[in-house]
């Protein structure tokens, strides 16, 4: 069924483009400043193509300009502030979203799945599906079939996959800031301490856990790519696809969120500062208690 890859394209579209004019907002990008595609994607957790036809589409609309060499960078327009962010989901939408990532888990569903067989499963309407299918391939654990329905994408779902993925971060992620010429974007990480400390401040009791994941995720992607190493950057971005769904069943209670979120706060102050080997230490000690705090059997 091509039409159904249509569907879920076009607003899937629509929504990095909003991404991405929030990115140039929230960053203060200014004019002429480049714009990465894979640097996009990998902050959006998305492949690289709607990426390129979110750019696109942002070109027609001048807010965005295409340089002789092949990329885009910031045009003039695209230094108004953006327009608002698209309302919160609902309960409703919510609890579907809930119920589909906990089937998922239990194993209680295929690989491959057609929105006929999901409005049967869970007995709601096309409208009701469409935006929770639509969230779910913009976070990256589904996807469009060419041909006919959806396919998942493998994530973590027992816990010793999970034990194995923070042991593998913390080889990788306090050995990013130790890589030759490591450079981190300042006014990104300037925004994601700003994200933190509001956490700190008591936001970290209004978040929904995927909100939550997001915000703690980006600050830690944020400091990697400052390493400018690839393999660093995708493999990062690639766990936190995989374990997205297992956190949210292992998250922290936010009087213990907070604590990892100065944590974080702490984190940034040390990279603002240059002093990287401190820095990297004290991301290693964080990995270790985060990772003893959510893998340590109830």
């Amino acid at each position: 069924m091509a039409d159904s890859a249509n569907r879920g394209s076009t607003p899937l579209i629509g929504l990095i483009r909003q991404q991405l004019l929030s990115h140039i907002s929230d960053e203060g990008l200014k004019e002429g400043t480049r714009l990465v595609e894979r640097t996009l994607a990998e902050r959006l957790r998305v492949s690289r193509s709607p990426v390129r036809r979110a750019l696109q589409e942002l070109e027609r609309e001048g807010m965005v300009s295409r340089t002789d060499r092949g990329g885009y960078v910031v045009s003039g327009a695209a230094s108004a502030p953006a327009p608002p962010a698209p309302p919160a989901y609902d309960a409703q939408s919510e609890k579907l979203y809930t119920r589909i990532a906990e089937d998922l888990l239990q194993s209680e569903l295929p690989r491959q799945v057609t929105e006929n067989a999901l409005l049967r499963r869970y007995d709601v309407t096309r409208g009701q599906l469409a935006p929770v299918l639509r969230r779910i391939s913009t976070e990256g654990w589904i996807e469009a079939l060419p041909g006919y329905g959806w396919e998942f994408s493998p994530v973590l779902t027992s816990l010793e996959s999970y034990r194995a993925s923070y042991r593998f971060r913390l080889l990788v992620e306090p050995a990013a800031i130790l890589e030759p010429g490591y450079s981190v974007d300042r006014t990104a990480l300037l925004q994601r301490r700003r994200e933190q400390q509001e956490l700190v401040g008591g936001r970290v009791h209004e978040v929904s856990g995927a909100e939550l994941f997001d915000l703690n995720s980006r600050i830690h992607e944020t400091i990697t790519l400052g390493s400018r190493n690839d393999f660093f950057v995708e493999s990062l971005a690639r766990i936190n696809r995989l374990r997205r769904l297992i956190e949210y069943r292992r998250a922290l209670v936010p009087e213990r969120a907070v604590v990892r979120c100065r944590e974080h706060v702490r984190l940034a102050d040390l990279l603002l500062e240059d002093r990287l080997p401190e820095a990297s230490e004290y991301l290693r000690q964080h990995l270790e208690t985060v990772s003893e705090e959510k893998t340590t059997e109830p």
